[in-house]
């Protein structure tokens, strides 16, 4: 259960209504998930976190999959629970196959597992690897 009111349209100001009909527009759907209705508690947060999120998962350099499938990961590593499922949601409309997505996983857990290991150690960086 959430700690907020998910702001319906019928509740929302004209600031927040503004704000679910670009995500409507930008996304060309009728539906705003949970998140944006969460963050419409706070309209000037909700604003300002989607248009980042325009910025920076729109047109870029990288592919709009890859810029899911990184999400992904982030969110694992986060332990979002949330954010693993919509972004795992919008891979796979940016065409994520399952092998992709196996694999994917597969480089998470490899990540993790050596992310651990090297905490734990404390091995100190390669001055190669310094920039």
């Amino acid at each position: 259960m959430g700690t907020v009111p998910l702001i319906s349209d019928e509740a929302a100001s004209a600031e927040v209504l503004a704000v679910y009909a670009d995500i409507r527009a930008t996304r060309g759907t009728d539906f705003i998930n949970n998140f944006w209705r969460a963050l419409a508690n706070d309209p000037a947060l909700l604003k300002a976190t989607w248009d980042r999120l325009k910025v920076v998962m729109g047109p870029g350099d990288l592919d709009p999959l890859v810029k899911e499938m990184i999400y992904i990961a982030v969110s694992v590593a986060n332990g979002c629970s949330y954010c693993a499922h919509s972004h795992t949601a919008g891979a796979k409309a940016k065409g994520m196959t399952p092998e992709q997505h196996g694999e994917l996983m597969s480089v998470i857990r490899m990540a993790m597992q050596t992310n651990g290991l090297v905490t734990a150690m404390q091995v100190p960086v390669d001055e190669a690897f310094l920039v």
